[in-house]
Parts: structure tokens; C-alpha cells; sequence
């Protein structure tokens, strides 16, 4: 069975790339997270949707806690 996580868990978001010269569909993901200009942290609940956009932006954020 899979780990169960906390009700309250959250995720800290950095951008660390421009969205400029990059495909529309990514800027659309970056829009999601709430992120669009470079340094900014979001603090997001941590679920599998969530995951799933930060592994396909991998290139253009990163994990800060």
C-alpha cells in the first residue's frame, strides 16, 4: 500500500528558469503553480497533480522544502 500522506503536507515551490522562449503548454503549467516571473517561492499542498507538474517543469523549477 502507498504512504499515506498528511492532511496538512505542503510543498515549497521555486522557479528558477524564464518561461520566455519555452513551449505555451509549460507557461499554462507555470500559470497552475502560481509561479511566472524567476525567484518566486509558492507553498503548495503536496499532491499527486502537483508532482506531476513539477516533474514536467523539472527544468524550470525546483523543490525548496
Amino acid at each position: 500500500m502507498a504512504d499515506k500522506k498528511k492532511i496538512g503536507a505542503t510543498i515549497k515551490v521555486k522557479q528558477i528558469a524564464s518561461p520566455i522562449r519555452r513551449n505555451k503548454v509549460q507557461q499554462l503549467y507555470l500559470k497552475s503553480l502560481g509561479l511566472g516571473k524567476i525567484n518566486r517561492i509558492r507553498e503548495l499542498q503536496d499532491t499527486p497533480a502537483v508532482r506531476g507538474l513539477i516533474t514536467r517543469l523539472q527544468h524550470m523549477v525546483s523543490v525548496v522544502e
